[in-house]
């Protein structure tokens, strides 16, 4: 089991489920229609990685940075930066066919986080930012999304059990792009001003 650490301790999140199309300029940069319903789709443990790399079996990866939450007791316990781990090329063929996106979204390493840092469920405030090779590529805050973290852990409830440790992904603002190997990305999580965690990784090959 992949584990993350959470105030210090380590975490065994039983699953990762994600929020796809929650921020309307990341909706028209892929052009995408906005959903009528709030997306959801899911990673395994075992997409939990540590290293950043540019490219799986040989297709370019695309990085998407995402506030993440832990879950304990069915709230927001904690925060941390999230990359969201893509192969675009691949996705984009899943969805011409009405197939499921695993196979470009749940590989192993395709989530990356930094610590997760305690919030006690006061998720109002919280924003991220992304930089590479210290370079703005992505900014937003929880205003800019179509469904809060309130209302996603409400919708999540309504079909599926959220467990203590699991973690839930966001979406993703306006900026997403390729990985290229050699790019430094650092991500953080703030809370207003306050920065609550950060992480970099250097993109391998």
């Amino acid at each position: 089991m992949q584990s993350v650490m959470f105030a210090g301790k380590a975490v065994f999140p039983s699953k990762i489920v994600c929020v796809g199309r929650n921020y309307v300029a990341h909706i028209e940069e892929l052009g995408n229609e906005v959903p009528e319903s709030m997306v959801v789709f899911g990673k395994p443990n075992s997409a939990i990685g540590s290293q950043l790399f540019a490219s799986r079996s040989g297709e370019t990866l695309h990085y998407e940075g995402e506030i993440a939450l832990l879950i304990e007791n069915g709230r927001a316990a904690g925060a941390a930066f999230g990359l969201d781990l893509t192969k675009r090329a691949l996705q984009s063929k899943l969805k011409e066919r009405g197939l499921p996106w695993e196979r470009a979204k749940a590989f192993d390493g395709a989530a990356l986080f930094s610590d997760f840092a305690p919030i006690d469920g006061d998720t109002s405030q919280l924003g991220l930012e992304l930089l590479v090779d210290d370079k703005p590529r992505q900014r937003g805050d929880v205003s800019l999304m179509l469904y809060p973290p309130e209302l996603i852990l409400r919708e999540l409830a309504t079909f599926t059990t959220l467990e203590d440790g699991d973690i839930v992904m966001t979406g993703t603002p306006a900026g997403v792009g390729a990985v290229v190997a050699g790019e430094r990305f650092h991500g953080r999580i703030f809370h207003g001003e306050h920065t609550l965690a950060e992480a970099s990784w250097t993109a391998g090959n």
